[in-house]
């Protein structure tokens, strides 16, 4: 694999339990090439999601080294990450996280104000039209469906056009026919914009359709590592 986006050398989390440290991750190594969209799969507690979250600088390793876009996300304080995240990544969880306060063009603006863009209401206009959701763009979140709401948090992490996008259990608190039709959009973003694609999935249909598939069991990899 030439120039990976993603690189996780002997990669460990430890956390603290009530009965005392918690081994989560145990040594991951893996790349992940530029373009690739990859699926992380394994069961409840194998640790999918803390490893998507050290990929994108949310949780810290305890030990080994995470690079992103050859940057030690290790050596970055939490500003720098911030800062980090804002210009290259864009993050899609399971519960949505839209603000209640906002509506769903206030939502889809705040990391382009963040970054300071000028036009940062004319592209998050733009981005809510290109999901389907152009007429509910004045809509508060709790005016919006689940599925409408998903959609909302897709915009919002494509709109600055991130290299890499982390996607956890996308799908996993919409029906089965909403979640598709999320999925199917996901995954036309992603090509649209060429960015990479590392999601947390517990369906086999959804890892299907991705480039290649990693399992984990007990915070290691099981299969497909590269």
């Amino acid at each position: 694999m030439t120039d990976p986006i993603l690189t996780l050398a002997d990669v460990r989390l430890t956390l603290d339990g009530n009965a005392g440290p918690v081994e989560i991750l145990r040594g991951i190594d893996l790349r992940v090439a530029r373009g690739e969209t990859l699926g992380l799969v394994g069961p409840s507690g194998s640790g999918k999601s803390s490893l998507l979250m050290l990929m994108g600088g949310l949780e810290r390793a305890t030990g080994g080294h995470v690079r992103a876009l050859g940057q030690d996300l290790g050596a970055m304080n939490e500003d720098q990450l911030a800062r980090f995240r804002r210009g290259n990544m864009g993050v899609v969880f399971q519960s949505f996280h839209l603000i209640p306060t906002m509506t769903a063009l206030e939502n889809v603006a705040v990391p382009l104000e963040l970054a300071g863009a000028a036009d940062a209401f004319d592209r998050a206009e733009a981005e809510l039209a290109a999901v389907g959701l152009g007429p509910r763009a004045g809509h508060y979140p709790g005016q919006l469906s689940g599925g409408e709401q998903q959609r909302v948090a897709l915009a919002r992490a494509v709109v600055t056009r991130p290299a890499i996008l982390l996607a956890d259990e996308p799908t996993g608190n919409l029906d089965s026919a909403t979640g598709a039709a999320i999925m199917d959009l996901l995954f036309d973003l992603r090509e649209s914009h060429g960015a990479t694609l590392v999601m947390v999935t517990h369906a086999p249909e959804l890892a299907a359709r991705c480039d290649r598939v990693v399992g984990l069991a007990d915070g290691r990899i099981a299969e497909g590592a590269a």
